[in-house]
């Protein structure tokens, strides 16, 4: 994320490319059914297409399109249908799970999927978290699950072991996509490659090259589309391109003159290129990732300012959140309304709460001691109210923050990290606000961040909250996840939403919105739940 880009930039760059763009729209529309999408760059640290083991939400989008799931999530919804399964049932202590599957469906290389090969899938699964010691994306989507077994052809058991809410939806998920069973018998390293990883969706993976493209080619045959598409045979493209352009002025350009058919941004678009897109006749497609928002989580150990509760609750009053998505984003852009974005199910709006009031952040410090000094700063018993935020090129606002804050009398100290320091700075605590967020269609996804037990960083969660207040954060957690009654969990979430922000864990910055530019050729386009492509009703003229 990063400020936008002056428009005269960006209409430069547009009119070199479009200058020298005449070919390429011929060219895409020669290839009449070849869809070319031009994402963000692929992931620099961990290029993978293994369903199982990715996280970067690009590379999820193209899984979704050749290897289907168990269950599909309805975006609108929340609410769990079925694809693979036809059926399912869940045992009344939470910890089986029986699917009945589909007859007749096949991986792209002919082999049945059935109940084995999904027993043998959730083998793989948790050999891979084995074998990753717990790095693998999706060992957040199986915890406690202990095993699967064919119990008839078409019916296969997962076994927990405890009860856990949020596995329904983790099967709808490109991390728990169902692919040919042969393909955990290469090392995870060689699967995130592309080897053997076949899927039984509407495309195939042709191939995979890391930076550069990856090529999904039609599935001949295909007849079992989940409940929530119109077309669920054949896709109606022969060929789908995605490629990978770090400029997003070049991706749009390529947008605008035909070279390319969608515009995948990481970041939302500028305003100035949402209106050159808009203008050119083509549309900005838009749709919030669900999951944790981007958010900064605090430092509460002893000694560091945030341990002070009236700081953590004067930096809601200071931080104009409205202003904020408008400055960054444009005038149109949604304002964060809580720990989730708005897209998430059981989500609750917390914007009360959130609401921006100087002079209130200003009582609290006053009445906590904290006085302002004749630099604008303030200080208590000598020592000044600077906050250490470390940030990163991809940071959003950090400026406007800081002047936002500045107002209040906080200094927010704007440190910026090389990429060996990002890899450290959380587990060494030389911090006071942390920056992350987590996609997925379910609350039980900011356990991975707040939760010590089962947290991607320990250390972060550790010191994100008091002993005490962690507790509170995991028993509401235990409430939700750790039953089979749906209306406790959604009251446990609602009522975890409250206590995050009673608190001071959670400082909500900005909704991660996903969008996507779509050439005026392109008609059927849809987002999933989980704010990926999906391409079953997607035509080319």
């Amino acid at each position: 994320m990063k400020f936008v880009k002056p428009l005269a930039a960006t209409a430069a760059t547009l009119l070199a490319l479009t200058a020298c763009g005449s070919g390429a729209d011929e060219t895409a529309g020669a290839a009449g059914s070849t869809l070319k999408v031009s994402f963000w760059p692929d992931n620099p640290s961990f290029s993978c297409i293994d369903p199982f083991q990715v996280y970067w939400i690009e590379h999820r989008s193209i899984i979704r399109n050749f290897a289907d799931s168990l269950t599909d999530q309805d975006p609108e919804t929340g609410k769990i249908v079925p694809w693979l399964a036809q059926s399912w049932e869940i045992s009344p202590d939470g910890r089986t799970y029986t699917f009945k599957l589909r007859d007749g469906v096949t991986f792209s290389n002919g082999k049945k999927l059935d109940a084995q090969a999904v027993a043998d899938n959730a083998a793989g699964w948790i050999a891979t978290v084995k074998a990753t010691n717990g790095a693998a994306f999706g060992a957040s989507y199986v915890q406690g699950l202990t095993g699967a077994k064919a119990v008839g052809p078409l019916t296969v058991q997962f076994q927990l072991s405890k009860p856990n809410s949020s596995f329904l939806q983790a099967t709808s998920t490109t991390n728990l996509a169902i692919t040919d069973p042969a393909e955990f018998r290469s090392t995870p390293a060689e699967r995130c490659a592309g080897k053997g990883v076949v899927g039984s969706g509407l495309f195939v993976l042709d191939h995979y090259t890391p930076k550069v493209e990856t090529v999904l080619t039609k599935r001949a045959g295909y007849a079992w589309g989940s409940d929530l598409v119109q077309n669920k045979g054949e896709a109606k493209l022969e060929k789908v391109v995605f490629n990978y352009v770090a400029e997003d002025s070049v991706r749009t350009g390529n947008l605008i003159s035909g070279a390319t058919d969608i515009a995948w941004p990481r970041n939302p678009f500028t305003p100035q290129d949402t209106a050159l897109i808009t203008k050119s006749g083509d549309k900005v497609e838009k749709r919030a990732l669900p999951g944790v928002a981007y958010a900064l989580f605090p430092n509460t150990t002893a000694g560091r300012p945030l341990a002070d509760a009236a700081v953590r609750k004067a930096l809601y009053k200071a931080i104009d959140l409205k202003t904020y998505a408008q400055t960054v984003f444009g005038p149109d852009y949604p304002v964060i309304q809580g720990a989730f974005n708005s897209t998430t199910p059981h989500f609750k709006s917390e914007s009360a709460k959130l609401a921006y009031d100087l002079p209130g952040a200003q009582k609290l410090l006053d009445d906590a001691g904290w006085t302002v000094g004749a630099n604008g700063f303030r200080a208590r018993n000598g020592t000044e109210l600077t906050i250490e935020y470390p940030i990163t090129a991809f940071s959003a606002g950090a400026e406007l923050l800081q002047a936002q804050l500045k107002q209040a009398g906080i200094n927010l100290e704007l440190r910026t990290l090389t990429t060996a320091q990002q890899a450290t700075y959380t587990t060494e605590g030389s911090y006071d606000l942390a920056q992350t967020y987590f996609t997925r269609a379910d609350p039980g996804a900011l356990q991975f961040i707040l939760n010590p037990d089962v947290a991607n960083s320990k250390a972060l969660a550790q010191r994100s909250a008091s002993p005490a207040v962690t507790k509170g954060i995991q028993d509401l957690f235990r409430k939700a996840l750790e039953t089979t009654d749906a209306a406790q969990t959604s009251s446990s979430y609602a009522e975890l939403q409250d206590y995050l922000i009673d608190q001071g864990v959670v400082f909500p910055l900005f909704e991660r919105l996903q969008n996507a530019g779509v050439s005026d050729r392109v008609q059927g386009f849809a987002f999933t739940s989980e704010s990926f492509l999906r391409l079953n009703d997607v035509t080319k003229s």
